[in-house]
């Protein structure tokens, strides 16, 4: 479930704290709060409709799903005037697009499009397809057909209140439940819905504990709360995730798997954020020779660890003329080979000179006495 509050004073209960409506599953911390419900707010209305939805959980899924259809279609209302929808050929009601189709292709219904979607999963799962064709086929909840690129922002939203409404309903173990659940908390993490996500992040966390889940969907889970805890400035539950997770990784996979770099580099990030230098450089040392024997000196990975490393020496404070020389002389690698691999316009290319002149000036700063000390 990820209705964790009481519907009418929003206190966090959790899965099991506080009561529940007798009728439709409606959640509350007490009879009091339940008691106003029903007499003031409007319940006493509502129950019997939200019991025949198929409970509180769906009733919320479905309220959901038209709200963020409504967004979406206006927040794309001027790019779609005119268009028909590819799918079933008709221009009613509001049309998206958000990816990266061109001219007259890619515009839809969401409605459309989640029909389209449920449809593929379904008949995956009736013909017992092989786990990439049922991959293939689930990514249509959040990728155009056409262009196989992810929809963005407020239709990534839409489609994943869509895929949850499709899948709330059935026991938490099953597989296209879970996927829903994570792809409703990228949803709304896309949309900006930043507090809305991490309530969604930390339901699905302790459903993958709680169901036994294999160790590895656990840390994705654990990698995407994490994001989500910096996002709303809890860096200190953020950090505590970041070195469960290297380590996780380091145990399960060893220093030299790709996963394992990047969550050093993640954790290195968040240290920075947090102005804990001496740990970064520690950190950075100890990846930074395993990304290039293992990844190459090219490596989209290894050139970020690169400047992760070259960044946090400048940066420093306390940063000696030895680490400032050492800054430079990283970043400047770091630019030459970003420059080859991926050309001087690339914007990783271009963050990488601007930290170099930031470096250089550092250093110039550093090594210039101040006026009338000679």
């Amino acid at each position: 479930m990820i209705l964790t509050q009481c519907a009418v004073c929003a206190t966090e209960l959790g899965l099991s704290l506080g009561k529940k409506c007798g009728r439709c599953s409606t959640r509350y911390c007490g009879a009091e709060c339940q008691k106003q419900h029903w007499e003031q707010r409007g319940h006493d209305k509502l129950c019997k409709l939200i019991k025949k939805a198929g409970g509180a959980e769906q009733y919320h899924a479905d309220t959901k799903y038209t709200e963020t259809v409504a967004v979406a279609a206006a927040a794309c209302a001027e790019d779609t005037k005119g268009q028909t929808c590819y799918i079933c050929g008709d221009d009613k009601e509001g049309l998206v697009r958000m990816c990266a189709c061109r001219g007259t292709a890619g515009f839809a219904h969401v409605s459309c499009l989640a029909e389209q979607a449920k449809i593929l999963v379904a008949e995956g799962e009736e013909n017992n397809l092989g786990a990439k064709a049922r991959t293939e086929r689930w990514h249509r909840w959040d990728e155009c057909s056409l262009c196989k690129q992810r929809y963005d922002g407020v239709v990534r939203c839409a489609l994943s209140w869509g895929c949850w409404k499709t899948y709330v309903g059935r026991p938490e173990t099953d597989e296209a439940r879970r996927l829903a659940m994570s792809l409703l908390g990228n949803g709304l993490f896309d949309a900006e819905h930043y507090e809305e996500a991490l309530s969604v992040r930390e339901t699905e966390l302790s459903m993958l504990h709680r169901i036994k889940a294999p160790e590895y969907n656990i840390l994705c889970a654990q990698g995407n709360l994490a994001i989500s805890y910096e996002w709303v400035d809890r860096n200190d539950e953020a950090l505590r995730i970041r070195r469960d997770l290297y380590a996780g990784r380091l145990k399960q996979n060893g220093e030299e798997h790709k996963d394992t770099l990047i969550e050093a580099n993640n954790l290195a990030n968040l240290l920075f954020h947090l102005d804990r230098f001496e740990e970064v450089k520690s950190l950075s040392r100890k990846t930074m020779p395993v990304a290039r024997r293992v990844l190459g000196e090219g490596h989209g990975l290894t050139l970020r660890i690169l400047l992760s490393y070259g960044r946090v020496l400048y940066r420093d404070p306390d940063a000696s003329p030895d680490d400032l020389r050492e800054a430079v002389t990283t970043l400047e690698d770091t630019e030459r080979i970003a420059r080859r691999v991926l050309g001087g316009a690339h914007p990783f290319t271009l963050a990488v000179e601007r930290n170099l002149r930031n470096a250089r000036f550092a250093l110039r700063a550093h090594e210039t006495p101040p006026p009338g000390s000679a």
